[in-house]
């Protein structure tokens, strides 16, 4: 989503603001930014360098993300890839709200994982684990948390196959 400056709303200024920040030290590492007016973003395209972009994002005194609000699994089968999408807040700093999409191959790809920068994440990678079977490399404690250890493939990729039963018991009950 394009808009000029003047167009934007406050709150997407204030992200743009931020954007820029990031920008200006990681450069192609991340993608345009895009002033959805609910929740702008941009997209991390060079996967190794998410930590690094967390870090920053998070210590440095303009920017302050604090707070990781939420961190969503999302399945790209079109595009081969799994990804995630995560929310971040500057909470008791600044107004600026901004999302972070990064990707990775759907099969055999990881994304670093950053419960080292904001400790919410370690339960979120782990879902998105659970059910995507997206792999966080460097997480310390990646198992399943909502199905059991030995589930059968991820329940939220779009081409899943529910088993039709788990230790005999029929799928769905």
């Amino acid at each position: 989503m394009e808009e000029s400056a003047n167009q934007m709303s406050l709150a997407v200024q204030q992200s743009k603001t931020a954007y820029d920040n990031i920008k200006e030290r990681f450069g192609d590492a991340i993608s345009e930014f895009d002033a959805n007016p609910t929740m702008p973003f941009f997209e991390v395209l060079d996967t190794k360098r998410w930590v690094d972009i967390a870090l920053h994002m998070r210590d440095n005194s303009l920017l302050r993300f604090n707070y990781m609000a939420c961190l969503s699994g999302v399945d790209y089968p079109e595009e081969g890839k799994l990804g995630i999408v995560c929310n971040f807040e500057s909470i008791g700093h600044y107004a600026h709200k901004i999302a972070v999409k990064v990707k990775c191959p759907r099969d055999g790809g990881s994304i670093p994982s950053v419960s080292c920068v904001w400790h919410t994440a370690n339960w979120h990678e782990r879902e998105a684990y659970d059910m995507y079977g997206m792999v966080f490399e460097g997480h310390p404690d990646l198992r399943r948390i909502l199905c059991p250890e030995d589930w059968t493939g991820y329940p939220l990729r779009k081409d899943y196959q529910v088993q039709e039963t788990y230790h005999g018991i029929k799928v769905p009950y």
